[in-house]
């Protein structure tokens, strides 16, 4: 008799948990892995479930929506035109794309400029935060209390200390190196810090599943910067050791609003604040040659526009695309479009580095070598150091610095952001920067993989079985 009714407890359980995951429209392979994990680990998978399934996840999303409403609604964003980008067919779809998955439409920038190392970049962000007047906004997944956080912390007090605004934005996981001294020393000289989505013990998942992954820094809503470098010692020369390699941009004109937009979500997602000052989003001027489209994505919203941005340009290429990427664990979507193209003819090559810091994502990145290899893609890994570019360019049209890398937590997981930087002039040199990094890097070959040890297949394999992680 208890153990009929033991059976059918655990049936109306099992039932009654599958049902809330089909409510939850995940994609049909990870709602079957959860049903059956439930069905053969009842009380574990439970817990799992809890801890790393999309239950809270929904809840910060509709917060995160509201936070973005509230500031569209107070915070005197002017209205895009629309007008700016080249009118490349391609050029119109990507832009309708993307317009289309909420984002705004390309803008116009007087100034682009594309750094290709770390010491450029906060040479350049170190002067705009000199020559702001009225406020600094900053961003960073990895804000370290080394000595490149030291010096981007000082010129920041220093700002403040001069009466302008400054905010800080700093994700809590990333940044957990940030010592309570460091903080203290930022809050004492004026700068506003604030932590996005703050881990607690009653939060705990949120370390895996809602990371604010972006950088950005905006100087009056003119000057902002966005790509791959964090304020990190990663990117300081140790003895013999080069620092790592990485692509920043900078922009100054109207597209600039978009990454102030961009950060301002954030701010109240994190603060519950919305600035209301008409200076934080000057009058759009029109002005400059540069067609440049901000796009952002994150968990708080389902159409991934990042993602398809990128599947959509790569399936619109003609002649070649350009892949850097740190974390190489691409989807099903993405995959298919790098090798298609391959097969079309289109010369595609994708550099990665030897070896990323997780050696898990290293060893799921070469799981997918063999079906690109086939296909025809070029594969390289940067030998001399960690590449940290999260880059890509397509044909003469298309050029991508930002903060996605080419996986599933990028697309999905984090929040991103990436600068599309219309036309040839941008394409070019990103793509001369790409050649010159192959000079550093060594093809993989589809023979050599022929040898790998059964002990590496299986670390390879396993590893991709993570990959909805990674």
């Amino acid at each position: 008799m208890l153990v009929t009714i033991l059976t059918i407890a655990e049936v109306l359980y099992v039932v009654a948990l599958a049902t809330w995951i089909l409510f939850e429209k995940r994609p049909p392979v990870a709602t079957l892995a959860w049903i059956l994990s439930l069905i053969a680990l009842p009380y574990v998978g439970f817990v799992i479930f809890f801890f790393l399934g999309p239950r809270r996840l929904v809840r910060k999303r509709l917060k995160h929506r509201r936070a973005r409403g509230d500031v569209r609604a107070k915070g005197n964003v002017p209205v895009a035109k629309g007008d700016a980008a080249p009118r490349d067919p391609r050029i119109a779809q990507i832009e309708r794309l993307a317009t289309k998955a909420g984002e705004p439409h390309a803008d116009r920038c007087e100034d682009v400029r594309v750094f290709h190392d770390a010491a450029s970049t906060y040479d350049a962000i170190e002067a705009a935060i000199r020559a702001a007047r009225h406020h600094v906004h900053v961003a960073y997944y990895i804000f370290d209390a080394g000595r490149v956080g030291q010096r981007i912390r000082d010129a920041l007090v220093a700002k403040a200390k001069e009466g302008v605004t400054v905010r800080l934005l700093v994700d809590d996981v990333g940044s957990s190196a940030m010592t309570r001294a460091f903080v203290r020393s930022l809050r004492d000289g004026g700068v506003k810090l604030a932590r996005f989505n703050q881990v607690t013990f009653a939060r705990l998942r949120s370390r895996i599943d809602f990371r604010n992954h972006r950088k950005i820094v905006v100087c009056d809503g003119v000057v902002g910067f966005t790509g791959g470098v964090n304020v990190t010692d990663d990117y300081l020369p140790k003895g013999q050791v080069r620092p790592w390699r990485d692509t920043h941009v900078r922009l100054a004109g109207d597209a600039v609003r978009w990454l102030q937009l961009t950060f301002l979500d954030d701010w109240h997602f994190a603060t519950g604040y919305v600035p209301r000052d008409p200076a934080y989003f000057p009058s759009p001027t029109g002005k400059g040659e540069h067609a440049v489209q901000i796009i952002s994505s994150g968990p708080d919203a389902e159409t991934e526009p990042i993602q398809k941005a990128y599947f959509a340009a790569m399936a619109l290429a003609r002649e070649r695309v350009y892949v850097t990427t740190p974390y190489f664990v691409p989807d099903d979507a993405i995959l298919a479009a790098l090798t298609t193209a391959a097969l079309r003819g289109v010369d595609v090559r994708v550099l990665v580095p030897r070896r990323s810091d997780s050696l898990i994502v290293t060893a799921a990145a070469r799981s997918y070598y063999d079906a690109i290899l086939w296909a025809g893609v070029r594969v390289y890994e940067y030998q001399p150091t960690m590449h940290h570019a999260k880059t890509l360019v397509v044909d003469d049209f298309f050029a991508a610095v930002g903060t996605a890398n080419m996986d599933n937590r990028s697309f999905r997981l984090n929040f991103e952001v990436t600068a599309v930087l219309y036309g040839d002039r941008h394409a070019g040199e990103l793509a001369e920067q790409f050649r010159q990094d192959l000079h550093e890097a060594k093809e993989v070959k589809a023979h050599a993989r022929e040898k790998l040890s059964l002990g590496w297949r299986f670390l390879e394999n396993g590893a991709r079985v993570l990959s909805p992680l990674l």
